[in-house]
């Protein structure tokens, strides 16, 4: 992201990715959300991996907020996602869409089994993921990664930033919240830090909180795979998370 001025003299930041089938959910949810929780979208050029946004001043993460209140950092991040969460009638990606393929790209790299990953784990998890959809109340549009490094200060409030764009239930947005920020499952206290948050978010999206863990559960299953899909490493931040949202 570089810091960017329009012709007009406003400010603004310009995101440069290369050309990718991804690049295009963002936008549309940008555009979607129309300045509402996450940052404004000012013009794409999608096949040239550019977008213009609205810049976040003064643009300090979420993380400022979390390191010294962690709850009251739950609460800013859930209702950013709240604030964002608006049905869509235009065919869209969903986490069902998400978890399917997933599932599927492991399960066909190791014969139907996991490899490294823990075939209980992954086991529970697709079962959830498929139990939790069936059972989801009427979908909205998602940030679908809302985490405490996406959430920006600004004088318009705290703006999303890096939006996925994908169809689900609001509770879904649960999951990056209980995984984040980085190195989270490594701390001592996690459990403790997980019975804080849960509360929040089932109160802020209006579910009880098991379905909150089990979102919880279900998301960052499916985002296991995607870290090992990536570098063919184990999680192990992910697992512990995980293990603790089980507990």
């Amino acid at each position: 992201m570089a810091r960017a001025t329009r012709a007009d003299g406003t400010p603004a930041a310009l995101k440069l990715t290369p050309p990718a089938g991804e690049l295009r959910f963002e936008a549309a949810a940008l555009r979607h959300f129309g300045g509402t929780g996450a940052v404004r979208l000012l013009a794409a050029d999608v096949p040239a991996g550019a977008l213009l946004l609205e810049r976040a001043a003064p643009g300090q993460p979420l993380t400022t907020v979390q390191g010294r209140d962690d709850e009251e950092a739950t609460r800013i991040a859930a209702d950013v996602g709240r604030r964002l969460h608006r049905p869509l009638t235009d065919p869209f990606r969903t986490v069902e869409d998400w978890a399917r393929a997933a599932f599927c790209w492991l399960r066909n790299r190791y014969g139907g089994g996991t490899g490294p990953l823990p075939a209980a784990v992954i086991d529970r998890g697709e079962v959830e993921h498929a139990e939790l959809v069936a059972s989801a109340a009427p979908p909205v549009l998602l940030h679908g990664d809302l985490h405490h490094d996406n959430v920006l200060s600004s004088d318009r409030g705290w703006l999303a930033i890096d939006p996925h764009g994908v169809l689900g239930e609001p509770a879904y947005e649960a999951g990056p919240l209980l995984r984040n920020p980085l190195g989270l499952g490594a701390r001592p206290d996690l459990a403790a830090v997980l019975a804080r948050r849960v509360p929040i978010l089932a109160e802020t999206y209006g579910v009880d909180a098991e379905r909150i863990r089990g979102w919880g559960r279900a998301h960052n299953t499916v985002s296991l795979i995607w870290s090992h899909q990536d570098g063919g490493s184990v999680d192990t931040d992910t697992l512990a998370v995980l293990a603790a949202l089980s507990g």
